[in-house]
C-alpha cells in the first residue's frame, strides 16, 4: 500500500505489476526503484545467467542510459505521444540518426 501511495496508484494496480498481469514502463520502473531505494538493475538479478556476454553489455549500456535525466525526459515525451504512427516515425528518425 505504501508503494502504491508513493506511485500515486491503486493497490490493485501494484498487484497487477507484481503478478505480471500489466507491464511496467521504463519510467515507472525507475520511479519504483527510487521509492524502494534500489538500483534499477535490482529488478534484473538472475537475468544475466541466461544471457550471452554481448547481450549483457548491450543491456547494461541501455540501462545506464535510462538512468540519466535526458533519457527520462525522452521517455516521458515519447510516451505522451498518442498517435502510434508518429511514435513509429520518431523511432525510425532516431535509428537513422544513430546509424542503425
Amino acid at each position: 500500500m505504501v508503494l502504491a501511495d508513493h506511485l500515486d496508484l491503486t493497490f490493485q494496480q501494484v498487484q497487477k505489476y507484481e503478478k505480471g498481469t500489466n507491464r511496467i514502463s521504463a519510467g515507472r520502473l525507475q520511479r519504483i526503484a527510487e521509492v524502494l531505494t534500489v538500483p534499477i538493475m535490482f529488478f534484473y538479478s538472475g537475468f544475466e545467467e541466461n544471457r550471452s556476454k554481448r547481450d549483457l553489455d548491450s543491456v547494461d549500456v541501455e540501462f545506464q542510459f535510462l538512468q540519466t535525466g535526458d533519457a527520462m525526459r525522452l521517455v516521458r515525451a515519447y510516451s505522451s505521444i498518442r498517435r502510434r504512427g508518429i511514435q513509429l516515425e520518431l523511432v525510425k528518425l532516431t535509428e537513422s540518426l544513430a546509424g542503425d
